[in-house]
């Protein structure tokens, strides 16, 4: 990969590759703005693990322009000591350590700041809703005075490029676009108006910092809404930017009404922005950062070989596997743990206050899941290959445990198989292809076509047996279940269903939702039947924004409060909400409605007097995080 590990120079600035970690929120953070070691530890590892730069996650430049409550800040002297421990930590593993000057505008609540949101315009943030201040005159001037002063502070704890965030829908990129920016003044109106704050801002700094200093500038530039920005409007407003003072632009998108734009998920291609950003480097005379998937070390030498982009920035991609660049450049790359785009890091935001990661159960936890040698190697067997038994079987034999493996199937990857069938989910076999790759290289001893019973427990004489058995497809209780047209969700996955039919699909949870469009893609029409007054609910986000979408488009039919009664010869039928009856005809009839453990070896085994545990599935029908994470942890406890 000759061209994302060739050198590269912004300024002062000499990046070792062309790889840089985007700006991305750890929440590690205190609540007061405080640093944590595990903030520390979470960027030290990233800086280890190769890129050439790292931009430290937004740091709010005013205590008004907050988004979180575990957002850094810089509007403070209080805030440098620890701002500098980060940026040494970064030094010191040889990444250029850069920081992201932030304000949030009207994209924050007043339980947040605890005052109204301030904006350029009385228009409410479109996802938090909510009555908006607008800036005058003097409030505006106030605000560039502040990006300087926080400027400083970035100099001063370390930092050896400066970014500002004008994508997104926060505050900056509130002022440049049309859709939040109605101003009738001189901040408003026509291209040079809206990019007054803007400029006014890169000038401040520029002047604070000095000549040589690099600054980069953040642009989303297409926000994909009317009125809202895009390519040709952003390259002349980075017109503007590059002679006020930036010299380089990370080209981005979306806003904080199309966030499935930021955070990309995985329905959408790999590299879907690049092509925004070769037409931005066309038109300027600098570098350019691409952004947006590239979550693949030969798809980012790519890149940068066809000239689309100076450098790209790995973000989600480096949260999955901090060590991404090293093993790239070393020839690794079949080790390398590929972020999947499932956005179970923005997710796990929104709902748990902190970034997890389907795929890396290390995430924010690196310290307490570092890897230590057993003190007492054991024979470990391990029964079932899904996400959860590959993963304790990995990690336990990496501690030193003598660990044999049992699959009744002939393939390795559990309901990961079955979930990576259709197009937008293929890259799941990505992680199929890690755990496996783990496996030999551990040496995990692995029998495939292999049912294990409880005289084979008690042949192999384990010190520890860990069932990850998995679940067994739950079906209702209703007449006519079990009729030739019923089938379950790993019966239509697994097996090609010769042509279109007319489908019912019950359920119409996550699961139930993929189905439903994995049939309707193959033109067989489909109706969704679901208890709940909602559709795809525990869908991330953003995935379920795209995913409804394709349902609507597919004219997939959806009843709501509507629950399955019976099957019959030709259909289903189907109680309301008012009790009332209702027959839909149908050649199929997909049970999605969930799983339930598969208990059977567990009970056979659990009074043999063998140490036994159980993970994933068998012990309570979840996710594929779930299984991962505890695999992980007992696999790092044995």
């Amino acid at each position: 990969m000759k061209h994302l590990f060739s050198p590269f120079e912004i300024k002062t600035c000499r990046l070792k590759n062309r790889i840089v970690m985007p700006s991305l929120a750890s929440f590690l953070i205190e609540n007061d703005g405080s640093i944590t070691d595990k903030a520390v530890e979470h960027y030290r590892l990233r800086a280890a693990g190769g890129p050439a730069m790292v931009i430290m996650e937004a740091c709010a430049v005013s205590p008004e322009g907050i988004v979180s409550p575990h957002q850094a800040r810089i509007y403070e002297d209080r805030f440098v000591e620890g701002l500098k421990s980060i940026a040494q930590a970064m030094k010191s593993e040889g990444a250029i350590p850069a920081v992201q000057l932030h304000h949030g505008g009207r994209q924050t609540s007043t339980k947040v700041i605890k005052q109204q949101p301030v904006a350029p315009s009385p228009l409410p943030c479109p996802s938090i809703r909510g009555e908006v201040t607008p800036l005058d005159i003097d409030g505006i001037q106030r605000l560039v005075s502040e990006f300087g002063d926080a400027a400083e502070r970035a100099v001063q704890a370390g930092f050896e490029l400066i970014e500002i965030h004008g994508a997104h829908g926060y505050l900056v990129n509130q002022f440049l676009s049309r859709f939040s920016n109605i101003r009738e003044d001189a901040y408003g109106g026509d291209i040079a108006g809206r990019t007054r704050f803007a400029r006014e801002i890169v000038a401040e700094v520029r002047r604070r910092v000095g000549g040589d200093f690099p600054i980069s500038f953040k642009i989303s530039a297409m926000e994909f809404v009317k009125d809202g920005l895009d390519v040709d409007e952003s390259i002349e407003i980075l017109k503007i930017l590059v002679d006020a003072g930036i010299d380089v632009v990370q080209v981005s998108a979306g806003n904080d009404a199309t966030p499935e734009w930021i955070s990309q998920p995985m329905f959408m291609e790999k590299a879907c922005l690049t092509g925004y950003a070769e037409e931005i480097k066309k038109a300027l005379e600098i570098p350019v950062m691409a952004v947006g998937r590239i979550n693949d070390p030969v798809l980012a030498d790519r890149i940068v070989g066809e000239g689309k982009a100076d450098l790209v920035c790995i973000g989600r991609g480096l949260l999955a596997d901090p060590e991404m660049p090293k093993k790239a450049q070393q020839g690794r790359v079949e080790d390398i743990r590929t972020c999947i785009a499932c956005n179970t890091c923005m997710e796990s935001i929104f709902r748990r206050g902190r970034v997890e990661c389907l795929v890396n159960p290390a995430l924010g936890r690196e310290k307490e899941m570092a890897f230590h040698p057993a003190e007492t190697p054991k024979k470990v067997m391990v029964v079932g290959a899904g996400p959860g038994g590959l993963n304790v079987a990995w990690v336990a034999a990496r501690r030193g445990h003598d660990v044999h493996l049992f699959e009744k199937q002939g393939i390795v990857g559990g309901q990961l198989v079955l979930g990576s069938v259709t197009p937008y989910k293929r890259e799941l076999q990505n992680l199929i292809r890690f755990q496996k790759r783990q496996i030999e290289r551990f040496n995990v001893n692995c029998h495939l076509n292999t049912e294990v019973t409880p005289e084979m427990v008690q042949a192999e004489a384990p010190d520890v047996v860990i069932l990850a058995t998995g679940s067994v497809p739950a079906f209702p209780p209703v007449e006519g279940i079990d009729g030739e047209a019923v089938v379950s969700v790993h019966e239509i996955m697994g097996n090609d269903h010769s042509g279109p039919k007319r489908t019912i699909v019950v359920g119409g949870g996550p699961t139930g939702c993929e189905v439903a469009l994995h049939l309707s893609d193959a033109g067989s029409p489909v109706t969704i039947v679901e208890m709940l007054p909602k559709i795809g609910i525990g869908l991330e986000s953003m995935t379920k924004k795209i995913l409804l979408g394709r349902l609507q488009e597919n004219h997939v039919e959806v009843k709501t409060e509507c629950t399955l009664k019976r099957v019959e010869p030709g259909g289903v039928v189907m109680v309301d909400k008012d009790d009332a009856s209702h027959f839909i005809e149908a050649e199929k009839v997909v049970i999605a409605i969930g799983t339930r453990p598969h208990t059977r070896l567990y009970e056979q085994i659990k009074d043999l007097g063998i140490e036994v545990h159980r993970i994933g599935d068998c012990l309570e029908p979840r996710s594929a995080k779930a299984a991962i994470y505890e695999g992980g942890v007992l696999g790092r406890n044995l």
